[in-house]
């Protein structure tokens, strides 16, 4: 059970920061008709409460010649070297996102490249970790689904 209850202003300042996370308060509080202050003091309870944990910025890495984006299941010989292995991982800044996992591989990553050859370098990289005994990638055609706010709205329909 949550600590912290939202109400329908929590949830629309919510909303307006997923869209933006550099939209001033005083826009928010214009488009919800509500005082500068008061979003500020909610913005405040969230992250003390721990609901906003920060901001992110989006990067346009299409832009920056790094649109290849490739999934990469890890096998482990022992799950006692999953932690030496994420270790390793994080050392790689091209591997963006790991988790460890249950069902077919014991670690699942995403990968950012510049090209096919640049993605081979990574896995490589990966490969040669010691603890790795396979990977097995898939490349990312396209991202069809990255919409926070369907999840987020369906979490608010449940507290």
């Amino acid at each position: 059970m949550p600590k912290f209850k939202l109400d329908d202003t929590d949830h629309k300042i919510l909303d307006l920061l997923i869209d933006n996370t550099r939209i001033p308060f005083t826009d928010i509080a214009k488009q919800l008709e509500i005082s500068a202050g008061t979003v500020h003091v909610r913005v405040k309870k969230m992250e003390e409460a721990g609901i906003i944990t920060g901001s992110s910025l989006q990067v346009d890495y299409k832009k920056l010649g790094y649109s290849f984006i490739a999934y990469v299941g890890i096998f482990i010989f022992k799950t006692s070297q999953t932690q030496f292995v994420l270790e390793r991982l994080s050392h790689i800044p091209f591997v963006t996102v790991a988790h460890v996992t249950t069902g077919k591989f014991n670690i699942f990553c995403k990968i950012r490249a510049s090209d096919t050859a640049h993605a081979k370098d990574i896995i490589y990289q990966i490969d040669d970790i010691e603890g790795v005994s396979r990977t097995e990638t898939m490349i990312s055609m396209e991202e069809s689904i990255n919409d926070k706010k369907r999840l987020l709205h369906s979490i608010f329909k449940e507290i």
